[in-house]
């Protein structure tokens, strides 16, 4: 049985817009970026994670229509953090938009933010790796 999720596709308008939004403002790092004809092979992946997101361009209606709402509405992606404080204070300074001010709650501390295409977000710092 597999041991791992290595990567989830997030589907995108441009691959450059989303890999700028990714590496600068979220501090991921860009794992790889090959072309494939009309298309590219686009990875990110936050530092020291063993899972990416590979960014997908949108190429017909269907997918165009996902964008920025692949979950439905619920938030779609949880990027968990050993510092909420550092990173929102970062995410904040490099333009990230937060959609609601930082909360705890009993889980941790929370706050969601969009990323460049209207996905939601969870910056989280789960309660066990709390200072």
């Amino acid at each position: 049985m597999p041991a791992r999720l290595s990567k989830v596709t997030l589907v995108v308008h441009d691959y450059d817009a989303a890999i700028h939004f990714f590496t600068q403002k979220l501090g991921f790092d860009l794992i790889e970026d090959r072309p494939m004809g009309e298309k590219r092979w686009v990875v990110v992946q936050p530092k020291a994670a063993s899972s990416a997101l590979l960014l997908a361009r949108a190429s017909d209606p269907q997918q165009t229509a996902a964008i920025g709402n692949q979950t439905g509405g619920r938030v779609a992606f949880f990027l968990e953090t050993d510092d909420f404080w550092r990173d929102y204070t970062a995410f904040t300074a490099r333009g990230v938009r937060f959609l609601e001010e930082p909360r705890e709650e009993t889980y941790g501390t929370v706050a969601v933010f969009e990323d460049c295409c209207g996905n939601t977000w969870d910056l989280i710092q789960p309660r066990e790796a709390s200072n």
